[in-house]
């Protein structure tokens, strides 16, 4: 099959081309740099040149495909309300250019407000309409395509998707505990985050491209919850920092942006996905990972 990924140099669409290509797939990726370019052809993948704000692009690569996996994000918390209406343009954009095809759509999500007070699962809806809300609503847009004649799906990604070489939340929390040298977590600790291998992520992306029906949210979860204060003493141990409740109303300054992350409880299951897709995590855990030095530096 002949596969248009977006993010196709980023931490978890590396994986993903590695292992379309492993199974037999044609890749292209988007790619809007000189540096990304030459990843994605190292991996063995066709580069189609351009970034998220360039539609036309995004036109072309979807309307040439066989299939669309939209990876890539701004992420600039800087600028969220431009982060979001970049999200959904590209969205519509892939949803419009694949309607009535038959054609596969996968699009990543995440569980962040989903629900509270316990783990979400597949069939918990996203609360997010719209353009203003966060990812611009794309989760529901995305599924919106279902009833237009696209097998589009949600891949909702576990807050860490870990292993070496990620420069997500968790590199993020490992250079916030080295600059403040103690390895916080928030009031007790007992809020958890689900956590997923970067592989395992790979290949229920992977499976999904082959077996997900139109209209599923799957969920690239290895493990349902991990204390944060069992992350933090992981990070503690990974680079022999002392480790320290942080109060709430000291989040902001310790932790900046992620705080608001690092204080929520973000379990999730991944049961249906796994009955669906037969898929079964086989990478290390998060705190393997950790214990491994898979986040060292220097």
């Amino acid at each position: 099959m002949r596969v248009f990924v977006t993010g196709a140099s980023g931490w978890i669409g590396s994986a993903v081309v590695e292992e379309l290509l492993a199974t037999g797939h044609e890749v292209t990726g988007l790619a809007r740099s000189d540096a990304s370019a030459a990843a994605v052809e190292a991996k063995g993948a066709r580069v189609l040149r351009g970034d998220l704000d360039d539609l036309d692009r995004i036109r072309l690569g979807a309307r040439e495909s066989e299939a669309v996996i939209h990876l890539a994000n701004k992420h600039d918390w800087s600028d969220p309300a431009g982060t979001n209406a970049a999200e959904r343009a590209a969205v519509q954009t892939i949803g419009d250019t694949l309607a009535d095809s038959g054609r596969p759509f996968l699009v990543a999500a995440g569980i962040a407000g989903l629900v509270q007070g316990r783990p979400a699962t597949e069939d918990d809806p996203s609360p997010f309409h719209g353009p203003d809300a966060p990812r611009g609503g794309s989760e529901n847009l995305t599924l919106e395509f279902a009833e237009r004649g696209v097998r589009s799906v949600s891949l909702r990604f576990a807050p860490t998707v870990h292993g070496t070489g990620d420069h997500g939340f968790i590199a993020a929390l490992g250079a916030i505990a080295r600059e403040k040298g103690v390895s916080g977590y928030v009031g007790d600790g007992t809020h958890r985050w689900a956590a997923v291998h970067v592989r395992d992520a790979a290949r229920l992306v992977a499976l999904g491209l082959a077996k997900a029906p139109a209209g599923v949210r799957l969920h690239a979860v290895a493990e349902e919850g991990v204390p944060t204060r069992e992350i933090a003493e992981g990070i503690g141990r990974a680079f022999d920092l002392p480790v320290a409740s942080i109060d709430p109303a000291d989040v902001q300054d310790h932790f900046g942006w992620l705080g608001t992350f690092f204080g929520a409880d973000l379990a999730a299951t991944s049961a249906a996905t796994r009955e669906l897709l037969g898929w079964t995590p086989t990478g290390p855990a998060l705190l393997e990972d950790l214990a491994a030095g898979a986040y060292a530096v220097g």
